[in-house]
């Protein structure tokens, strides 16, 4: 009997034992799937009949000494905006519902030839942008502690798959939180890696200068595992990264000595948050800071200066008064064209554009 959760390190310490099958192993998330996926909706398509293959043919290899690493015979899921040869990658939207990609995206031909499983492609906000919608061809994902609760976004499949045991680890993409946000709602380990370390070559994009691949799954080893395998300079990537890839797995047996931990003081103090502060929050604040300096790290409050029309510092005023660039021309045309019906809340969006002086041209 396959146990519901595994992490990735678990299952493949099993099945190098040989005490587990990745055939069984599959077998096990696909009958899950059929189970829970009805209520979940992480799942856009299932590839059961590939899956099976692949689980096949990488049990054929281990059972011949031909182990690649850690990776092989772990089923992942993939969020659908990476492309994949001959599978539909549609972004969760009506408008790519017919786009078959001609080749892998870089990071999933990293993957399966790490020896990952892929069983199917998993929802997404629309492009990876906004929140979920009903109204596309795909419902949108259920948190699966409380199927009435949202799963934070746009990597809402990846995060909900991998917290119901669905897959062991999923690929997700951060723009601007769309890793760490589903993990943290669905209670788990994502990673949004530097800049240009994993190549967005087959990934549908959405802002270039922002976007990052990453791994979702249960534990920072897994995370490390997944990474891995992911990351390396690909010359299709004009972001990518040509540096060396560590032993990301072997880096997590380190300790915290001497290691600098900030935090946002804003954040936590009741004085600076209107007296609106969570004590909870404080309180665990606290513990961390504590458990960090009893391991060695130097961990304490820091004050972020604000921009807009709070504290600014003298660096960003004087950026402020800079003549505008595109960008803000841009914005401010956005926000010039709100309906006056919007009152209160679109002159206070037009102050903060506008916190130097006059309005772009």
């Amino acid at each position: 009997m396959v146990p519901d959760f595994l992490t990735i390190a678990e299952a493949s310490t099993l099945i190098g034992k040989r005490e587990l099958s990745p055939v069984e192993l599959t077998e096990s998330r696909l009958t899950r799937i059929e189970r829970l996926d009805g209520k979940l909706h992480s799942f856009i398509r299932v590839l059961r009949e590939p899956a099976l293959a692949a689980a096949r043919a990488a049990e054929a290899e281990i059972m011949a000494g031909n182990r690649r690493g850690p990776l092989h015979g772990i089923p992942i899921g993939l969020k659908d905006i990476y492309e994949t040869k001959g599978v539909p990658t549609t972004g969760h939207s009506k408008v790519l519902i017919d786009h078959v990609p001609q080749r892998d995206a870089t990071s999933v031909r990293r993957l399966t030839e790490a020896g990952a499983i892929v069983l199917g492609k998993l929802a997404t906000h629309e492009f990876a942008l906004g929140g979920p919608s009903f109204d596309l061809p795909w419902p949108p994902a259920r948190n699966p502690w409380d199927t009435s609760r949202f799963t934070g976004g746009s990597s809402s499949g990846t995060g909900a798959a991998v917290a119901a045991g669905l897959v062991l680890g999923g690929t997700g993409s951060d723009t601007g939180g769309s890793i760490r946000g589903p993990a943290a709602l669905c209670g788990l380990a994502g990673l949004k890696p530097s800049y240009g370390r994993i190549s967005r070559t087959g990934i549908l994009p959405l802002a270039f200068s922002l976007d990052h691949a990453g791994p979702m799954t249960w534990t920072a080893e897994d995370c490390a595992i997944m990474l891995q395998a992911m990351a390396g300079h690909d010359p299709a990537d004009p972001a990518s990264a040509d540096v060396p890839v560590p032993d990301y797995r072997a880096a997590l047996s380190g300790d915290v000595k001497g290691l600098r931990i900030g935090l946002i003081r804003h954040f936590y103090d009741d004085d600076n948050r209107g007296g609106r502060g969570d004590a909870t929050g404080h309180r665990r604040c606290r513990q961390g800071i504590r458990k960090s300096r009893l391991l060695g790290a130097r961990a304490a409050p820091v004050a972020a200066r604000r921009l807009g029309g709070l504290r600014r510092n003298d660096h960003a005023q004087r950026s402020l008064r800079d003549p505008p660039s595109d960008v803000a021309r841009a914005v401010w045309r956005l926000w010039r064209d709100v309906p006056r019906s919007h009152g209160a809340r679109r002159a206070g969006h037009r102050r903060r554009l506008r916190p130097g002086g006059a309005p772009p041209p």
